[in-house]
């Protein structure tokens, strides 16, 4: 196997380990999203295991002898000659450290969108459960109780009265 491929095929499978995918998974609301996010995971897996497939098996040797039999030993020579002094380039990546500042810097973003994010839901959260309050309250809640946490609403009310302004 070559060394390139090989290392292809770990990172593949390290980052599918790394990969939480039913946290993902979670954090998807809309059908349409569900529906792309499984389309991504059905593609990530199938490359991943085409690079496990492909890439973690060694080439069946050549058998030499064999192919000297039926042709003859200097065409089959030649061959093998030739066959070994095939020099297959090392991989190098240089896409890699051209992004990674650019990846680091979007997680950042991102971490700081999600921190915001859950403040904001958390506030919607204790808004919603004040309004149920409210709305289960109102029934029986008398003008005194409300202003009591509304007071800003008492002031303008009181403001509006002192100044003779009755809406009209």
């Amino acid at each position: 196997m070559s060394g390139a491929g090989k290392k292809v095929a770990d990172v593949a499978f390290k980052a599918s380990r790394t990969i939480d995918w039913e946290g993902m998974a979670k954090m998807i609301v809309t059908e349409e999203a569900r529906k792309e996010f499984s389309s991504l995971r059905r593609a990530f897996d199938e490359v991943n295991s085409t690079l496990q497939t492909k890439f973690s098996q060694e080439p069946e040797p050549i058998d030499w002898e064999y192919y000297r039999k039926g042709l003859g030993s200097r065409i089959v020579d030649s061959y093998k000659e030739y066959y070994d002094s095939v020099q297959i380039p090392k991989f190098v990546d240089t896409t890699t450290p051209k992004y990674k500042p650019k990846f680091d810097e979007l997680l950042v973003e991102l971490k700081e969108a999600e921190q915001k994010s859950l403040k904001e839901s958390e506030r919607l959260e204790k808004e919603i459960a004040d309004v149920q309050e409210l709305k289960k309250k109102l029934s029986t809640m008398t003008a005194d109780e409300y202003f009591e946490k509304h007071p800003e609403l008492k002031q303008k009310f009181d403001d509006e009265i002192r100044n003779d302004y009755w809406g009209y």
